[in-house]
């Protein structure tokens, strides 16, 4: 996959604030000539903006492997200690928990990770969340609230036969269904994807054109991230679809987080950490918040108007770091048929 530069968007929303808390959190990097390669499993649209300040701010040089997150900590498995790569970013926990479990990332500066709750980064702080987000059904809203599941175990019922969607090849998807075999068991999650296949659950690339085929009428309701349906309302306030954060305590209501971690190989490892502090400091977490709609992870932020704080909440007990076994994942949705 080829590395490329992010493009060049201007982001007056980040203050100068960024800069100088990576200034504060780590130093030492030379400012003039240092450069790092992040592989982001985040898109260029998404996270490019803030690569692009983090440069100017900066003057270091970043370049970017986009892919899909499953395919970069894979890659970053098979490289080892060869990686070109100096940073991962993850659009999940699991793929960094993969990538810690094989020895591959460095620990943190304990300082930079202060702001952030345990709950959202490694145990040995060799990776930390930077923006969190809720799984949650979205549904329609024309269906009334006696006709909303109340869980995704209800899915498999023949009432909602052809009338959810979901999007297996995502990363986000891919941590849910571990988080699912961690709480409930590889048999219970077998089962229950196998028979959301039998009752014909629709599918695709990814969770945005769940929630227009929602909001089309093409199908009810979908599986997904909370943010993506606030990107719909952030363009039309009346758009009909509502999100349904069901499942207390289990995986329906997990809380994943996009996550970054140094690699042990990185050759400059001040200006990966700087990298890692920006993405941490206000203006980066005010931009996730604002531009994305996700959960900003460092302490005094709240997220935007609209979505439930994250204290209201009510995930599983369950660490983050359990659920580094992708690969064991990879392997359930492709025996199921779910994946090729």
């Amino acid at each position: 996959m080829q590395l490329r530069r992010p493009n060049r968007l201007r982001l007056a929303a980040l203050a100068l604030v960024g800069g100088m808390v990576v200034a504060a959190c780590v130093g030492g990097a030379d400012a003039e000539t240092a450069s790092i390669t992040v592989y982001s499993g985040r898109s260029e649209a998404l996270i490019g903006p803030l690569i692009e300040q983090f440069e100017q701010e900066n003057g270091i040089d970043v370049r970017v492997r986009y892919g899909d997150t499953a395919a970069l900590a894979a890659a970053l498995l098979e490289e080892g200690s060869r990686s070109p790569a100096d940073v991962f970013l993850s659009q999940d926990a699991g793929a960094l928990g993969a990538v810690e479990a094989a020895g591959l990332l460095r620990e943190l500066p304990p300082e930079m990770l202060a702001s952030v709750d345990d709950t959202f980064k490694s145990g040995s702080d060799r990776w930390v969340g930077v923006s969190g987000r809720a799984r949650v059904i979205v549904a329609s809203t024309h269906l009334s609230t006696a006709e909303q599941p109340q869980s995704i175990f209800d899915l498999t019922s023949e009432q909602w036969r052809g009338r959810v969607g979901w999007a297996p090849t995502n990363g986000s998807f891919q941590a849910f269904v571990t988080a699912l075999r961690e709480l409930h068991g590889d048999a219970t999650t077998e089962q229950w994807l196998r028979d959301m296949l039998a009752n014909d659950v629709q599918e695709y690339p990814k969770n945005t054109p769940i929630v227009q085929a929602v909001g089309d009428g093409e199908i009810d309701v979908g599986l997904v991230n909370h943010y993506y349906l606030f990107r719909f309302l952030a363009d039309d306030p009346n758009y009909p679809a509502t999100n349904l954060f069901t499942d207390a305590a289990y995986a329906g209501a997990l809380i994943n987080v996009a996550g970054v971690g140094v690699l042990q190989s990185a050759p400059d490892v001040d200006a990966a950490n700087r990298f890692v502090a920006y993405l941490l400091a206000e203006s980066s977490q005010r931009y996730f918040r604002d531009e994305t709609f996700e959960y900003p992870l460092t302490a005094g932020i709240a997220p935007t108007n609209g979505i439930p704080a994250l204290d209201t909440l009510q995930p599983p007990s369950l660490r983050l770091t359990s659920l580094a076994d992708l690969e064991g994942t990879l392997d359930l949705l492709r025996e199921v048929g779910a994946l090729p």
